[in-house]
């Protein structure tokens, strides 16, 4: 298949990520978005987050819970989701 060169610009701290990354993956940066922009398209990043808002939804008592159980260290606690 040929190959289309595409121009993007981001902030550096994206662009780091993005090769720290792909270099996790053993990718090209290139190979990385195409994989990115494939699982998206795909619906794979969109069938994630609705699999974890289910999730949550279905569990989100069991969190509350234990957070409930744990001692406070101070008057102000973050609760999940």
């Amino acid at each position: 298949m040929a190959k289309t060169q595409l121009g993007a610009r981001v902030d550096e701290d994206i662009a780091e990520l993005a090769k720290k990354r792909a270099a996790d993956l053993g990718l090209s940066i290139g190979d990385y978005l195409a994989r990115l922009v494939q699982d998206d398209a795909g619906g794979l990043r969109a069938r994630a987050v609705d699999a974890a808002a289910r999730f949550l939804a279905e569990h989100q008592t069991v969190f509350d819970e234990a957070e409930e159980a744990q001692p406070r260290k101070s008057g102000r606690g973050a609760r999940a989701a």
